[in-house]
């Protein structure tokens, strides 16, 4: 046994070097040949009605898919109107049809295990189905019944109208999306129908018979290419389908015009202050080509030299050997219909904001300057062609590809071509495309970023120009339009109020006041306690809330939020700032102290909640209605509008002021409640406050 102890820690050492001689480099490594994939043969027929259709069998599993590829999208669309495809598109599925509601169609659909949608985006629409086998035959009817008839009901396009509002209230919370939105106007222009907004305004002139006219218009059988992939005999399928779909009228094709981009390459530093953030988000470029481009193959191997994931320049170097970022990214964009964008961008810190742009400058011009290595042009090409193998992965893959080419126009052949193409570049080729479309001392370059901490470093660039990303609010029927009032009268009841709030004069220093907030939520009511100071003089913030997550500071100082749980310190968000802010310029001692400063008209005394109050309209940073009691000159009652995110609407809040009580030279209400129609959103009850 002692003999046998001895020899398996040998056997083990020599089994170790013996396989370690054997190991191989990477490229000396055999690999056994990949499986053959036959791409099918796609069966392709039309109707007298126009309709398509792309027909593929594949009984892997027991499911059919059936998708609807449609000449339309939100090219269409004026730009006073804009979203209204996207809502089309919604409420065709939500709305149901007129036969059968949106809520019965879910339920049928759960049943079923079985799946409807329907969308539209800006160069074409969809519909889809997926059901299956069995199922088929009955549920073909209810979707072409969804294709015909959608019922438009007025309560889902308000819902969706509603959907959309939320979303713009919310669009620049975060700094990505912001970037991508305001480069994309740059490129194309702000009211361009590639890069335009969708507004509060242009939701709200949306009307249903808009929605029925642009489905009409669309849904007809000229306009339509259908796919069918899944577990069917061909023959019969095709007889299936040619029955079912053709009750659907040919209508007239519609004409997609894609207006040409006037570009013009300038050279320009623009700049979205974001001061809730600590890192910057850069893109920068200038218009693309097109998809028919001669040098498309050429162009795309490029692109995969300056940005191929970890394996392009951009990241090996920017990220790996310089360490500026942990994403950056680069494209020369082709588009089918309208020119592409040419960008390259990074999200880095923001005190190497100025580093990182230089060093992506630093490589595009290498491109132009410098020849590439036929390795590093090999090993791209090698990449670039493994890579294209998942395009055709699968059955459903060489369907969809073959629809994509023929709605854009392109060759069946495409992608073979483009295969060939690929393998043909040359080390000339490459920097021959980066001399010919890249204009790197032209580039438009654009940061979102926090401007206190990015300082100067983006004046080396040239002239800044200031960004502004505020969302325009949606019309408010209900504010006043500059009804004129008696100024002088405004005065002198304002005076009188600074006379009762603070009869030893102004205060100086910090306002201090505890106590707690009572907060109405989806989730119930909640109660914070709440220590506030503010300094008038300053224009500072300082929240201290005990929440039930742990305590919570908020400050705003120099118009700068940021927000501290524990020792850990995070910006707060400009819509949280901004509504810090705007309840400040709101507080009554904010109107005492500052009143010279404002414009505020005595527009007569009206009656609420069974007083007679004295009616001022502020116009300040924010434009709000304050009632006084004509005994004590004390606020009794304020109104202001503000936008609710929820339903995308401007809504009207009563704030009333009661409890005044008097402490360290000032007169602060000791309870004061937030009315959101006649709900009480939000209730404050003080306990001390004084002035250090």
């Amino acid at each position: 046994m002692k003999k046998l102890i001895l020899i398996l820690p040998l056997l083990v050492l020599i089994l170790f070097f013996k396989d370690a001689d054997a190991q191989k480099s990477w490229d000396e490594i055999e690999y056994p040949p990949l499986n053959s994939f036959e791409k099918p043969d796609v069966e392709i027929f039309e109707l007298d009605n126009g309709i398509r259709f792309y027909i593929v069998e594949d009984d892997e599993l027991p499911l059919i898919n059936l998708r609807v590829l449609l000449r339309t999208g939100g090219v269409l669309v004026p730009n006073e109107k804009t979203g209204l495809q996207s809502i089309a598109g919604t409420v065709m599925r939500t709305g149901g049809t007129t036969s059968i509601s949106g809520d019965e169609l879910n339920e049928l659909l759960e049943d079923r295990a079985a799946r409807m949608e329907t969308s539209i985006g800006l160069t074409s629409g969809s519909a889809s189905m997926n059901v299956l086998k069995d199922d088929f035959d009955q549920l073909l009817p209810v979707f072409i019944d969804l294709l015909q008839n959608p019922a438009f009901p007025e309560n889902r396009i308000d819902l969706a109208k509603t959907q959309q509002k939320s979303g713009i209230s919310r669009r620049n919370d975060e700094t990505i999306p912001v970037g991508i939105r305001e480069f994309q106007k740059l490129i194309y222009g702000g009211e361009s129908v590639y890069a335009r907004n969708t507004e509060f305004a242009t939701i709200d002139k949306i009307t249903r018979d808009d929605l029925v006219n642009f489905h009409r218009n669309s849904f007809v059988g000229s306009n339509m290419m259908i796919g069918v992939i899944g577990d069917f005999e061909m023959e019969e399928m095709k007889d299936l389908l040619s029955e079912a779909f053709q009750t659907i009228p040919a209508g007239e094709e519609t004409e997609l015009h894609f207006p040409d981009v006037n570009y013009e390459y300038v050279n320009t530093i623009n700049f979205v202050d974001k001061s809730d953030v600590n890192q910057s988000f850069v893109m920068m470029g200038h218009i693309g080509g097109l998809r028919e481009n001669p040098d498309y193959a050429k162009i795309q191997v490029m692109n995969r030299i300056l940005s191929d994931g970890f394996s392009g320049r951009l990241m090996r170097i920017i990220r790996g050997q310089m360490g500026l970022a942990y994403s950056v990214f680069g494209q020369y964009g082709s588009g089918n219909f309208y020119p592409g964008i040419f960008y390259a961008g990074v999200m880095t810190q923001s005190e190497t904001t100025a580093e990182a742009i230089n060093a992506i400058l630093d490589q595009i011009n290498r491109l132009q300057d410098e020849s590439v290595s036929e390795q590093e042009l090999n090993d791209v090409i090698d990449r670039f062609l493994n890579s294209l193998v998942f395009e055709y992965d699968s059955r459903a893959s060489v369907l969809n590809e073959r629809m994509s080419y023929d709605y854009a126009g392109l060759d069946p052949d495409t992608f073979d071509r483009l295969v060939v193409e690929i393998q043909a570049v040359t080390v000339e080729d490459v920097q021959e495309v980066a001399q010919k479309y890249l204009r790197p001392e032209a580039l438009q370059i654009l940061v979102v970023g926090n401007g206190a901490e990015i300082g100067d470093q983006l004046e080396q660039f040239g002239e800044i120009n200031e960004v502004d990303i505020s969302i325009p609010m949606p019309g408010d029927d209900e504010e006043d339009e500059a009804v004129a009032g008696d100024s002088e009268a405004g005065r002198t009841w304002i005076n009188q109020m600074v006379n009762t709030l603070m009869p030893d004069g102004i205060i100086s220093g910090d306002l201090i006041f505890e106590g707690e907030n009572i907060v109405q939520t989806q989730m119930g009511e909640i109660t914070i306690g709440l220590k506030q100071t503010i300094n008038f003089e300053e224009d500072r913030l300082i929240a201290e809330v005990e929440a039930p997550m742990g305590q919570i500071t908020m400050q705003v100082i120099d118009g700068q939020g940021a927000m501290f749980m524990g020792e850990n310190e995070m910006p707060m968000q400009a819509a949280q700032r901004d509504e810090m802010l705007n309840e400040y310029y709101r507080n009554p001692l904010y109107l005492a102290i500052n009143g010279d400063e404002l414009d505020i008209q005595y527009m007569g005394t009206v009656e609420m909640d069974g007083m007679t109050l004295v009616h001022l309209t502020v116009h300040g940073n924010q434009t709000f209605q304050l009632y006084l009691d004509p005994d004590t000159s004390l606020p009794a009652i304020l109104t202001y509008r503000q936008l609710d995110p929820q339903s995308g609407q401007m809504i009207t809040l009563k704030q009333v002021f009661e409890e005044w009580t008097y402490s360290h030279g000032v007169m602060m209400p000791y309870s004061s409640t937030i009315y959101s129609g006649e709900e009480a959103a939000s209730v404050v009850t003080l306990e001390t406050h004084s002035v250090e």
